[in-house]
């Protein structure tokens, strides 16, 4: 593929600076590009450095000119150059239609468009909007309502009743509405409590491989619009996540937890039943989550707490061997203070 720098421009909405004819042939790393490719320099760390890439251009920040490199000069280099990714390799179309090998239910209404790969499990009374594309081994249960342009990958199950948006994208062996962890102590055993609420998906979400997402108790557990999702998320009964949050890997959401807009959950976040996050919170990875935080606030340990005491506490945790020893010796040296007569 051969792309004139100019239409790149007008794909990323950029102004150009040089040779607008240059011919691009691929997309690479800062590091790896050679003259035929485009990369890209964000932060000051690779602008200092943009003259000795061998790229044939560079996305680049709106106001930065201190180059003799062509450059493509846009609001946000990095979601430019994913975009010219996409461009240069496009995501594979699969064939539509429904192969003979998979199982469709009774009542099964779908879209235009349609792809359903050979063993996928479509159960009763299913709708499928236009453009949907289902991989191999999936299994849809009975009832479920998925919208357009949506695509779900290998060895996914989307249980009865759930509901997914459209543009949703859910990656390899996820489960979605899998039964709530809800038993009602009864003596020394347990008894189930029978959950049967959904799980909703809105619009524009992405959901990583091996995600597991409950089913409520009653109601939804509800995943809002542009939520994305790394890979090994648990999120439990019940639980409301906020427009565009982000939870990386292995995050762990107990019960009912409600978190709001523009969070960010790092790696190995697990957050206690019941509370309430706030919107634009930062949650530092491996961090405890024990009581609910207001929004903007900004924490990390366990159990959490503001972000910049956590730093402090990260540099005096190693020195307390020596605190010890010294504090230690100011006690016997008090003892030998106190034992002097007067």
């Amino acid at each position: 593929m051969e792309i004139p720098l100019v239409k790149i421009a007008e794909r990323v909405n950029g102004d150009l600076k040089g040779d607008r004819d240059r011919c691009i042939r691929g997309v690479a790393p800062f590091e790896d590009a050679t003259g035929d490719d485009i990369t890209f320099a964000a932060d000051p760390k690779f602008l200092k450095k943009v003259d000795e890439t061998g790229a044939g251009a560079v996305i680049v920040p709106r106001n930065f000119r201190a180059s003799s490199k062509n450059l493509v000069q846009v609001d946000n280099p990095q979601v430019a150059f994913a975009k010219v990714v996409a461009l240069f390799h496009p995501p594979l179309k699969p064939e539509t239609g429904i192969s003979p090998k998979a199982f469709i239910g009774d009542h099964f209404i779908g879209g235009q468009d349609i792809s359903i790969a050979p063993f996928a499990v479509i159960q009763k009374n299913v709708y499928l909007g236009d453009r949907v594309t289902i991989h191999p081994n999936v299994v849809i249960g009975d009832n479920v309502v998925i919208g357009d342009d949506v695509e779900i990958y290998p060895n996914v199950t989307i249980l009865e009743r759930c509901k997914i948006g459209s543009r949703v994208k859910i990656h390899a062996g996820s489960v979605i509405g899998s039964d709530g962890f809800g038993f009602a102590p009864d003596g020394k055993s347990y008894y189930k409590i029978p959950q049967i609420g959904i799980v909703q998906i809105d619009d524009d979400v992405e959901l990583g491989a091996g995600n597991t997402i409950d089913r409520a108790t009653f109601g939804r557990t509800w995943i809002k619009k542009g939520v994305k999702t790394d890979n090994l998320v648990h999120i439990a009964h019940n639980v409301t996540v906020g427009e565009n949050t982000l939870l990386v890997a292995q995050v762990g959401i107990s019960g009912s937890v409600t978190i709001g807009a523009h969070a960010v959950l790092a790696g190995q976040v697990g957050v206690s039943g019941h509370l309430a996050i706030g919107d634009d919170v930062m949650i530092g990875a491996q961090s405890g989550i024990s009581k609910s935080i207001p929004s903007g606030e900004v924490v990390s340990g366990s159990p959490e707490m503001p972000h910049r005491i956590w730093l402090k506490v990260q540099r005096i945790l190693p020195r307390l061997p020596e605190l010890k020893r010294k504090l230690a010796e100011i006690e016997k040296r008090l003892i030998k203070i106190e034992a002097k007569p007067d």
